[in-house]
């Protein structure tokens, strides 16, 4: 019996820690190389709404993309945390490089048909500081908990050596055929 109420003592304080702060956070995520980069958030208290901020930088060059974010439902004795994840948003931050600068731009976004994943796939390069935003409501009865990922599509070095292999290729083509025009 006591070993539970310790473990349940301990899943209440590290829950509780986790959540200081929530309801409008704003993570710096680094860079994102070529492994996803993974990140969380918890809300506190029932039907509160959030939007949280995680910003970043990919490794350039980048072809593409990913973003997702699942709700992580939790349930502890009485205690339990679920969400409802509304919607993700991926912003440039602009020229000068700082969120909420004024010259940030919606590059996409993405809502929740059931609330319990969101996913969103930007198909072209990014370059500079970026940003998502993770927006939701709480309907637990202790709150919400969610955990996500950001990854990027860096091109492989053997993908630039087929590159130039086939441009060396088409090269020789062109450069065989005005030979026999010539001749």
């Amino acid at each position: 019996m006591i070993k539970n109420s310790m473990k349940l003592t301990f899943v209440a304080a590290m829950l509780a820690g986790m959540s200081v702060g929530a309801n409008a956070t704003t993570t710096d995520l680094g860079t994102v190389t070529t492994d996803p980069v993974t990140f969380g958030g918890t809300v506190s208290g029932s039907g509160v709404t959030f939007s949280d901020i995680f910003s970043f930088n990919l490794t350039e060059p980048n072809v593409s993309s990913g973003f997702s974010v699942v709700d992580v439902p939790l349930s502890v004795g009485g205690t339990n945390f679920d969400g409802i994840l509304t919607g993700l948003s991926l912003f440039s931050a602009g020229a000068n490089g700082i969120v909420g600068g004024g010259d940030d731009t919606l590059l996409q976004s993405s809502t929740s048909t059931d609330g319990n994943s969101l996913s969103l796939n930007y198909d072209q390069p990014l370059s500079g500081a970026s940003f998502i935003t993770v927006t939701g409501i709480s309907n637990g009865t202790a709150g919400a908990i969610y955990a996500g990922a950001v990854a990027a599509a860096v091109p492989e070095p053997e993908t630039y050596a087929m590159l130039l292999a086939g441009l060396g290729l088409m090269g020789a083509v062109v450069r065989r055929r005005s030979n026999r025009k010539i001749s």
